[in-house]
């Protein structure tokens, strides 16, 4: 058996709900956020887990805690699985930061892999902290099935490192939905993508709801 990481991101808040940029800010899931929470633990509490590693926010701790109640175990919580710290952008739209910090903004988007927020962190920094619980999971368990839930930037950050996509492109090359996941499995060849943004685990309704 090999080592299968399955990367959740957490449910909806009012940020991911309104398009702000949310990273360091700490909002509580929607009602409709703990029904995708609800969602995913009932669809996956069959599934036989090594271990749940979690970041430390209340939005993904919320999320994970459906399912850990469901199969008995408790999330290991680690600071590497933050989401981006965006610095003066957070609590933001988009379009408001183009208007106050409109220089930074377009060269963030032209690479964030090497310009970071105003006062915030570059996707390299995000991809090496990451990337440390990754080689923890790794070196502790050689096997099974081990979930990570986290946030937007940070797990297609992680999936660009894990199969060889410039950590620059991350916002353009890979989809992450509120809820969804996407799992990678380690064989002899390295990390293979099994499904990306996978909300199969939603019905209808909570799939079509508006939101990144």
């Amino acid at each position: 058996m090999s080592l299968t990481l399955y990367f959740l991101r957490h449910g909806q808040t009012e940020c991911s709900r309104n398009n702000f940029f949310c990273g360091s800010v700490d909002p509580e899931l929607t009602t409709d956020g703990l029904e995708m929470a609800k969602a995913f633990g009932t669809a996956y509490s069959s599934t036989p887990w090594t271990a749940i590693f979690c970041s430390p926010m209340t939005r993904t701790i919320a999320t994970a805690k459906p399912l850990c109640d469901a199969i008995g175990m408790q999330p290991e919580l680690r600071d590497g699985l933050k989401e981006i710290n965006y610095g003066k952008w957070e609590g933001k739209t988009p379009e408001a930061v183009n208007l106050e910090f409109h220089d930074d903004y377009i060269r963030w988007l032209a690479d964030p892999a090497w310009y970071a927020p105003t006062g915030g962190e570059m996707a390299i920094a995000i991809a090496s902290r990451a990337t440390q619980v990754i080689e923890e999971i790794k070196h502790r368990y050689t096997s099974g099935n081990v979930l990570i839930v986290s946030h937007k930037a940070t797990i297609r950050i992680m999936l660009c490192s894990l199969l060889g996509i410039d950590v620059g492109r991350f916002r353009y090359r890979l989809g992450c939905p509120v809820g969804s996941v996407s799992i990678v499995e380690f064989g002899s060849h390295g990390p293979l993508l099994k499904a990306l943004a996978d909300r199969t685990h939603f019905d209808e309704r909570l799939r079509n709801l508006p939101g990144t």
